[in-house]
């Protein structure tokens, strides 16, 4: 059972969200990332959509990068809040393909980024597109929009086959479930926790790296950069996920 305002990040996921994605707090995955929105940020502001529990805010913000966010999830904004150094971030609550910042004008962030496969929770192509475009109203001219996310694995996906395995532990295992004709997929995560078995299934919509440029083309921003990772090793037909810049250049 999830609670209903906060999607499906409600308050038993955020109970224990750091810990069953520990491997993301690494500060091997954690420095890189922060390394490289600090430096596109520059002194400018920032916005990070679907803010969570502050892995990456947190650490931003005290490089002394001036940071906000949207979450839908009023339990992982409580939980982000209770951190140190969490209560000087300020959250606005709402869904961040539409929502606005709260007491800040339109055109003021340098930055926006969205991580970890978090545009894919818009499961339509319209909220994909309506997030594009909310993110360059919030951006200042020439302001700049990263999306970490994967590349679709339909080439690594058996002919017939609908299930993909993503993580095997003794604590966590992670399957993957396409629907192709929809662009539709749902992760499946099955964990032992404090003994006990625990299954959450998250949907999903995935796209592909060209529709995405189009999207922010439909939102006036062009592609800068696009990388297999945070230290911009370079994006192959290989790559399994990109890390996407995209510069603001009209008005959407």
């Amino acid at each position: 059972m999830r609670d209903d305002e906060d999607g499906y990040f409600d308050s038993r996921v955020a109970a224990t969200y750091d810990e069953t994605t520990a491997e993301l707090f690494d500060p091997a995955v954690v420095e890189p990332t922060v390394t490289f929105l600090a430096e596109l940020a520059g002194t400018g502001r920032v916005l990070e959509l679907g803010i969570g529990t502050g892995r990456i805010a947190l650490p931003l913000a005290a490089r002394g990068v001036e940071v906000h966010g949207i979450e839908l999830s009023r339990a992982m904004t409580a939980r982000l809040h209770a951190k140190s150094g969490g209560e000087g971030i300020g959250v606005t609550i709402g869904d961040f393909a539409t929502a606005k910042v709260a007491g800040m004008a339109f055109g003021t962030f340098r930055l926006a980024y969205l991580l970890q496969n978090t545009i894919m929770n818009l499961t339509t192509q319209a909220a994909q597109v309506a997030c594009f475009r909310n993110v360059a109203a919030h951006l200042e001219p020439g302001g700049l929009f990263v999306i970490e996310v994967l590349v679709p694995g339909l080439q690594r996906l058996p002919p017939g086959e609908t299930f993909q395995v993503f993580h095997v532990s003794d604590t966590h295992w992670g399957i993957d479930e396409y629907d192709v004709a929809s662009q539709g997929l749902t992760s499946h995560h099955i964990r032992i926790i404090d003994g006990r078995l625990d299954r959450l299934s998250v949907p999903f919509r995935y796209a592909w790296p060209a529709e995405l440029d189009l999207m922010a083309q439909v939102a006036g921003m062009r592609l800068r950069d696009r990388w297999a990772g945070w230290k911009r090793e370079p994006f192959t037909s290989e790559s399994r996920e990109h890390v996407s810049v995209w510069e603001k250049t009209t008005e959407p």
